[in-house]
């Protein structure tokens, strides 16, 4: 295995995606000295996979989350309902309805990761109440 495919330490990974949800000094510091640490993910256990954009998506951390981006993270659904990204999150979901139930990092949902991005998000919470309401039957 060459230097560049050499595993990232377990250890610093956790600590990096759980920094994530709120320390953007500590991500900051972690990926000047390590940059493939943006699109790591850590599994919490039982398959809770989360990478640090998905920590800052849930948490609300618009600065990490644009950091993170801004170095080469993989934006995701979940992200982009939390940045206001509707472009995105409407191209998702034209392409799988589905994917607004399923869940992110954490079970948490995608409502939830829009309404943590505040007003820069509205449009995507508009969208998503939208898609939640229940067509009315026609009565005869």
């Amino acid at each position: 295995m060459s230097p560049n495919n050499a595993s990232l330490d377990s250890e610093l990974v956790q600590r990096f995606v759980s920094d994530a949800h709120r320390d953007f000094d500590s991500v900051k510091d972690m990926v000047e000295k390590e940059p493939k640490l943006v699109n790591a993910c850590w599994d919490w256990g039982g398959g809770d996979w989360e990478t640090g954009l998905g920590a800052a998506a849930h948490t609300g951390s618009r600065d990490i989350a644009e950091y993170l981006l801004q170095k080469g993270a993989r934006i995701d659904l979940y992200a982009a309902a939390m940045l206001g990204k509707l472009s995105v999150v409407q191209a998702i979901l034209e392409d799988n309805p589905s994917e607004k139930d399923k869940p992110g990092p954490h079970g948490i949902k995608l409502m939830t990761h829009a309404k943590k991005g505040g007003k820069e998000a509205a449009e995507v919470v508009k969208l998503l109440q939208s898609l939640n309401k229940k067509p009315k039957s026609k009565e005869k």
